[in-house]
C-alpha cells in the first residue's frame, strides 16, 4: 500500500487589517495551482460585511472565495468555518460552517 504523502502548507500572517494578507494568499493560491498543485485556502475566523454563497448553500468571506477561485477549485464552507458578519453596535452575526447560528456581543460571543 502507498504511504500517503504529508501536505504542505503555507501560512501567510500580517500585523494589522489591509496589510495585504489576503492578497498575497490569492496570488499563492493560483501560482501553486498553475504549477499542479491542488491548492485550498484556509482561514479559521474572518470579520466581513460581505459574505460569498457557496454552491450548497452555505457562506464564506468573500476573501475565501476569490482565493478558491484562484486555486481553480469551487468554494466550501469548511475554507472559513467561522464568519462573523458585523450588525452594528458591537454586535455581529456568528456564521458556522456556512449557516447562521446567533447573534452576539464581543462580550458573549468570546
Amino acid at each position: 500500500m502507498a504511504k500517503p504523502s504529508r501536505a504542505r502548507v503555507v501560512m501567510v500572517q500580517g500585523t494589522s487589517s489591509h496589510a495585504g494578507k489576503s492578497v498575497i494568499a490569492t496570488a499563492l493560491c493560483r501560482i501553486f495551482a498553475r504549477d499542479g498543485f491542488q491548492v485550498a485556502p484556509f482561514k479559521a475566523q474572518n470579520m466581513s460585511l460581505n459574505s460569498y454563497a457557496t454552491p450548497d448553500g452555505g457562506e464564506v468571506g468573500r476573501s475565501q472565495a476569490v482565493q478558491a477561485a484562484a486555486a481553480l477549485i469551487a468554494p466550501r464552507v469548511e475554507m472559513n468555518p467561522v464568519l462573523l458578519k458585523p450588525e452594528g453596535d458591537r454586535r455581529s452575526q456568528v456564521v458556522l460552517m456556512g449557516r447562521p447560528r446567533a447573534v452576539a456581543s464581543a462580550r458573549e460571543y468570546h
